[in-house]
């Protein structure tokens, strides 16, 4: 699954970040770990003081990448509108769910305030994105209303978040995309507002 060419210490953080997303914290032991990396247990022990120290450098990990991935949709061109539709409509496993939303079901890392704490920095980042591009929506007159941008920010996430839960409980990423079309046509009302 990884390449030799990895160093041990990147093949056991990316082990860990694939077993959390599909295992969760308490499902994914330290041998689990190192039969998918392909590394000894000294290996392990030698670059990571535990399971927790490499949860926290797994979830850390997914976490500036999934932060890069949606600065990706929301600083390219285009309107306030354009660029919050092409962070929903951007291609997700969804049946997998969101690996750090997912994180936030897993009680041994709601826990540790250090295990959740990029969990936390992670979902108020792109609250508060969101938020941005919400204000330079009104600013700029294409979006009408008495709109609040954080709580808009917040249904944002809170129906992608909400969207995952909804594919997964059925096995469709259907509600999904039911999901995200709806609030898109609730933001074309506020954008259409000016045209």
């Amino acid at each position: 699954m990884y390449t030799r060419l990895m160093t041990t210490s990147e093949r056991l953080i990316e082990a860990t970040r694939e077993l959390l997303w599909e295992r969760g914290y308490v499902g994914t032991s330290p041998k689990a770990i190192q039969q998918a990396a392909g590394a000894g247990q000294g290996s392990m022990y030698h670059h990571f003081a535990g399971k927790p120290d490499l949860a926290l450098a797994a979830i850390r990990r997914t976490a500036e990448e999934m932060r890069a991935v949606a600065e990706a949709s929301l600083s390219g061109g285009g309107s306030a509108h354009a660029r919050v539709e092409a962070y929903l409509l951007r291609e997700r496993d969804v049946l997998r769910g969101c690996p750090i939303g997912r994180l936030t079901m897993d009680p041994d890392v709601m826990a540790s305030e250090e295990l959740r704490a990029p969990v936390d920095e992670t979902l108020n980042w792109l609250r508060g994105r969101l938020a941005s591009v919400v204000q330079e929506g009104l600013d700029s007159g294409e979006l009408a209303g008495p709109l609040d941008p954080a709580e808009l920010a917040a249904t944002i996430v809170a129906t992608v978040q909400g969207g995952y839960v909804l594919a997964r409980a059925s096995g469709s990423p259907a509600a999904f995309d039911t999901a995200v079309r709806g609030l898109l046509g609730l933001l074309g009302r506020l954008s259409s507002r000016t045209a």
